[in-house]
């Protein structure tokens, strides 16, 4: 069974960091491309960030780049999203998913979803 489990959002003032995790199992992360999106309320959910299983190669929205950072840990078949310089605007609940082969954040190819994390920033 997928399962794809978020974890490390919380409250955090602007200008603050958090650091997200997303803990896969149960398919070959090496073949996959796992993203970071986020939808606040009301509005779209976003891709923000995407890492190739493969070659590690990475991918930014415009909105978070030169603030946040993904990264994985293949022996742990985790991915992190570093995230500093916190804004108000980036309040929202950050999902991680799965794709199989290219790395994009076209959310309608995405294979698998977690269940995500709040994330809450305050002004």
């Amino acid at each position: 069974e997928v399962q794809l489990v978020e974890s490390g959002g919380g409250l955090v003032q602007a200008g603050g960091s958090l650091r997200l995790s997303c803990a896969a199992s149960g398919f070959i992360f090496e073949d996959y491309a796992i993203s970071w999106f986020r939808q606040a309320p009301g509005k779209e959910r976003e891709g923000i960030s995407c890492i190739s299983g493969s070659d590690g190669s990475t991918v930014y929205a415009d909105s978070v780049k030169g603030r946040f950072t993904i990264s994985s840990e293949n022996a742990k078949n985790t991915v992190y999203l570093q995230m500093n310089s916190l804004k108000p605007d980036d309040t929202a609940v950050y999902h991680c998913a799965a794709v199989w082969g290219i790395a994009t954040m076209k959310k309608s190819l995405y294979d698998y979803w977690g269940q995500g994390t709040q994330v809450t920033v305050s002004s």
